[in-house]
C-alpha cells in the first residue's frame, strides 16, 4: 500500500505524538509498505526549532526508510492559547502544498491524518475522497475542548464556530480513532457515526521496557541517588495540562515525614523553568532533562513508584502517551483522576488513583507505598499484566495494518481470498 501520513510531530522529537507517528510509520515501511509523512520541524516540548530546520522552506528526507517532507511552520516561545492557534494555522496552510502534490502525483491508498493538528486535517480528508483512498483521522486529544476547559483559550465566543468546524472535519474522514474508550464515547456524543470509530491506544514495546531491577550505575551516575532511596518519577511534558505543581506539594510534604522519598520530575516544556522555582529550596525533588530512547527503559525501572498527576479538566480529553511505558515497567503508579475516568479505569489494580487537585492524597500515597514493600510489588506486577494484555506495540500496529488493507481491498473490489475485519474498537480489543 501508498500510505500518507499527515501529522504536525515527527522523529527526531522523542515524546508525545511524535514517538507514535514515528513507529508508526517505520513499522510500516519495514513490513512492505510505501509509506511518506508531511509533518513539522522538530520543535517539541521545548517548543524551540533546532538551527537545522529553521527558515522558510520545505525540506525533504528520508528516515529509516519512510519519506518525510518537512514544512516551515510557526513556532511561539512561549505557547499561550492564541499563539498555539496561529501555530497549527501555520502548520495547516503549509502542509497543503506537500499533502496536495503528494496526493495527485503519487495516489496514496490510505490518507492517515493525526490530530493535533485538527487543523491541518481538512485538506487530507478532501484530497482522500476525491481520489477514493481510504481517510482515517486519528485523535491524541480534543484540541478544542481542551484549549477551553483547560484554560488557554478565554473567548467563549469562539467556542461554538470551532466546535461546529471539529465536527465538519470529524464527519468527513470515513474512519476516526482515538486512545480510550471514553474518548470513543466523547466522538459519538460529537455526531461521528458508531460504525466509525475506533480505538487505537498509544501502544509500548514490552520487550523493550520490562520488570528487573534497577540499574545502580543509572541512580547513581544519572539521578545522583543512593540505592535506599525511594524514588517517585515523574517523566513527560511539563505544560499545564498535567497539574506538575501538586507533585512539587507533596514532595514538600513528605519531606517533613520521610527524608528517604526522593521525587524526580524528567522531562522538558514551557512549565519547567515555573516548577524548578517552586521546588527552589527543596532537598527531596530534582529535576532530570529528556532521556535518549536508549536509556529510557532504565528510567523506568530506576523508579520505584511513578507519578501521573492531571488536572480534573483534562478527564477523558486526554490518556497520557507515557502510561503504556509506565504499566510496561512492572512498577506501581500514582495517578490523579475521578472514578470512571478512562485514566481512572485504565490502572485497574495496578496502581492507587487519587482524586485530581489532591496533593495531600498523593503525598500519603506515596507514604504508604513507601512502606510496604509487598503492596508495592504485587501492583507492580499487576501494571505488568496490563501492558502486555493491552499496550503491546506489535499487535496494536498489526491491527492498523490489517484494517488498512481490508478497506484497500473493498476499494479495489470483493476478493475471495480478503476476509471481512471487524471494526478494531473497543469491542473487540484485548479483554481486560
Amino acid at each position: 500500500m501508498r500510505i500518507l501520513l499527515v501529522g504536525i510531530n515527527y522523529a527526531p522529537d522523542l515524546i508525545g505524538v511524535a514517538k507514535y507517528n514515528t513507529e508508526l510509520c517505520e513499522d510500516l515501511a519495514a513490513r512492505g509498505h510505501d509509506v511518506r509523512v508531511v509533518t513539522a520541524p522538530p520543535y517539541y516540548p521545548e517548543w524551540r526549532v533546532p538551527e537545522a530546520y529553521r527558515g522558510l522552506r520545505y525540506r525533504s528526507e528520508t528516515i529509516n526508510g519512510v519519506s518525510v517532507t518537512r514544512t516551515p511552520i510557526y513556532t511561539p516561545g512561549v505557547p499561550t492559547g492564541a499563539k498555539r492557534l496561529i501555530h497549527h494555522a501555520s502548520f495547516a496552510l503549509a502542509s497543503m502544498w506537500p499533502v496536495v502534490s503528494s496526493a495527485i502525483r503519487w495516489r496514496p491508498d490510505v490518507v492517515f491524518a493525526v490530530a493535533p493538528s485538527l487543523m491541518s486535517a481538512a485538506v487530507p480528508a478532501w484530497i482522500a475522497a476525491r481520489l477514493g483512498a481510504f481517510s482515517w483521522l486519528h485523535l491524541q486529544d480534543f484540541e478544542v475542548d481542551a484549549a477551553f476547559d483547560l484554560g488557554l483559550l478565554h473567548n467563549r465566543r469562539l467556542r461554538a464556530p470551532m466546535v461546529a468546524m471539529e465536527r465538519l472535519i470529524l464527519r468527513s474522514f470515513d474512519s476516526v480513532s482515538t486512545i480510550s474508550p471514553q474518548m470513543l464515547h466523547r466522538l459519538i456524543t460529537k455526531g461521528v457515526e458508531k460504525e466509525k470509530v475506533r480505538e487505537i491506544r498509544n501502544w509500548t514495546d514490552v520487550r523493550k521496557i520490562s520488570p528487573g531491577q534497577a540499574c545502580p550505575h543509572f541512580r547513581k551516575d544519572v539521578l545522583a541517588l543512593d540505592p535506599s532511596h525511594f524514588v517517585c518519577l515523574y517523566s513527560g511534558t511539563m505544560s499545564n495540562k498535567q497539574g506538575l505543581d501538586l507533585i512539587i506539594d507533596a514532595a514538600r510534604s513528605v519531606g517533613k515525614a520521610n527524608s528517604n522519598i526522593r521525587f524526580i520530575l524528567c522531562g522538558d516544556g514551557p512549565q519547567k523553568e515555573q516548577l524548578q522555582q517552586l521546588a527552589s529550596g527543596l532537598t527531596n525533588a530534582s529535576f532530570l532533562g529528556l532521556q535518549s530512547a536508549e536509556n529510557f527503559a532504565e528510567l523506568l525501572r530506576a523508579a520505584d513508584v511513578h507519578l501521573i498527576p492531571q488536572k480534573a479538566e483534562a478527564a477523558d480529553l486526554v490518556l497520557p502517551s507515557k502510561l503504556g511505558g509506565i504499566l510496561a515497567s512492572g512498577r506501581p503508579v500514582v495517578v490523579m483522576a475521578n472514578p470512571g475516568t478512562g485514566l481512572a479505569e485504565e490502572i485497574g489494580q495496578g496502581g492507587m488513583v487519587i482524586p485530581p487537585g489532591d496533593a495531600g492524597g498523593l503525598a500519603e500515597a506515596i507514604v504508604t507505598l513507601a512502606g510496604d514493600a509487598a503492596l508495592c510489588r504485587s501492583l507492580g506486577e499487576e501494571a505488568r499484566s496490563i501492558a502486555v494484555a493491552r499496550w503491546d506495540r506489535a499487535t496494536i500496529i498489526s491491527a492498523v495494518e490489517r484494517t488498512m488493507l481490508a478497506q484497500h481491498q473493498r476499494r479495489q473490489g470483493p476478493s475471495p481470498t480478503a476476509p471481512e475485519l471487524a471494526p478494531l474498537n473497543a469491542k473487540n480489543r484485548n479483554a481486560r
